[in-house]
């Protein structure tokens, strides 16, 4: 997926602390399906699929990447780094740590995009 230029705008206005560490998680996150789309809303960089919002960035301000998903309750795999019930967070301290998830964030992704179509994932 072509990056957006309104989320590039966003990370040019905005600055987040932890950056590097963000654009790593964006870029795991939209490559894992091709359904997969970026756009901002409510001041903040928003990630969904055909049929709804996936995931988001939040406390954008703080060090670390926290990213929310608001139905992550939906995901019935094993993700060990997801914290909550039905609104689930993963919080990544860098860039390192990006890279290690990236498994992890594929998956959850992946299952997300069969969730909405009622299939398997794209890619």
């Amino acid at each position: 997926m072509a990056k957006s230029d309104e989320v590039e705008r966003w990370f040019v206005e905005t600055r987040p602390p932890s950056e590097k560490a963000m654009r790593r998680v964006r870029d795991i996150i939209v490559a894992a399906d091709r359904r997969i789309t970026e756009y901002v809303k409510y001041g903040t960089v928003q990630f969904k699929s055909d049929a709804g919002d996936f995931a988001n960035f939040v406390q954008v301000k703080r060090a670390g990447v926290n990213l929310m998903l608001m139905r992550g309750g939906r995901l019935k795999g094993r993700y060990p780094h997801l914290e909550g019930g039905a609104v689930k967070r993963m919080r990544i301290a860098d860039e390192k740590e990006a890279n290690a998830r990236k498994a992890e964030l594929t998956a959850m992704v992946k299952e997300w995009c069969a969730l909405q179509t009622g299939g398997s994932s794209d890619r």
